[in-house]
């Protein structure tokens, strides 16, 4: 802790989501630490008092809290535990935060090499983008250790309402990945719907109206709606990373059995060809 008693963070991951995360978290007043892979993400904060690492082991060092939010499991598994990682420099009774959206079987073998440090694991994804982290209303989706978490909570609230405790570790990426199938899952019904009203001589601009209001609406949908009923677009901008979290959770649904979730990927999916980027 801070001579003050104020938990220290570290931040890894400054990208369009990560960035704007670390921003709410340095403006509050907390003592940051950052490290990052590209130096121009850097630049932003140079009107700010968080200070930069050389290397992801220094930021442990110098950190009571570590939050990752790189792009996946790979990059987490490099930050937390390779060479020069954070488990190199963060002491014992140091929290690491998982914001990535990642297999929670990362989260829990990462967990289990940390506590060999004494070090805790939150696997804490969030949702909401770059404009709700700097508007402080993220939702951050926590699986772990209660204690754990009301330690942490403090400087997860300068960024993330509601922050919500789904259960033990990897609660939270089940729950993330729930979510991000489940949003999939309402692009491939909507624009198949819009899809459908063009057949029945229904003005699709005017069903996107209709469907803004009525009860057949979504986010999904929204989005659809909008510049020509189809997912091109879509597929360019999340294309790849909606496929990557309809593969994971999809493989949790194979592993655990669950034939509930045969409807849901159905629609998934559908979307995902739309999109140009199949399971």
């Amino acid at each position: 802790m801070s001579a003050g008693g104020t938990m220290r963070v570290g931040f890894i991951g400054l990208g369009s989501q990560g960035g704007p995360i670390a921003r709410r978290i340095a403006d509050s007043g907390v003592p940051t630490t950052l490290w990052a892979r590209r130096p121009e993400t850097l630049v932003p904060f140079e009107d700010t008092a968080a200070v930069t690492a050389a290397t992801p082991a220094e930021l442990g060092a110098a950190s009571d809290l570590a939050c990752v939010c790189v792009v996946d499991d790979a990059g987490v598994r490099e930050v937390v535990a390779g060479p020069g990682g954070l488990l190199e420099g963060l002491r014992p009774g140091s929290i690491i935060a998982i914001h990535s959206t990642v297999h929670p079987d990362t989260c829990r073998a990462l967990a289990e090499q940390a506590a060999e440090r004494d070090v805790a694991l939150l696997d804490a994804p969030v949702s909401g983008g770059g404009p709700a982290a700097a508007q402080g209303t993220l939702l951050v989706m926590v699986g772990g250790d209660t204690g754990t978490l009301e330690r942490a909570r403090p400087v997860l609230t300068t960024f993330g309402d509601p922050v919500v405790h789904l259960g033990p570790l990897g609660a939270g990426q089940r729950a993330k990945l729930i979510n991000n199938l489940l949003f999939t899952a309402h692009l491939g019904v909507a624009e198949s719907a819009f899809a459908l009203a063009q057949e029945l001589d229904v003005d699709p601009e005017q069903l996107a109206v209709v469907l803004s209001k009525g009860s057949g609406n979504s986010f999904g949908t929204s989005i659809v709606g909008r510049p020509d009923f189809t997912l091109g677009p879509m597929g360019q901008a999340a294309g790849g990373l909606l496929n990557k979290d309809v593969g994971l959770v999809a493989d949790l649904a194979e592993a655990a059995g669950a034939k509930s979730a045969a409807t849901v990927l159905d629609a998934a999916d559908a979307a995902l060809r739309s999109m140009g980027h199949p399971r």
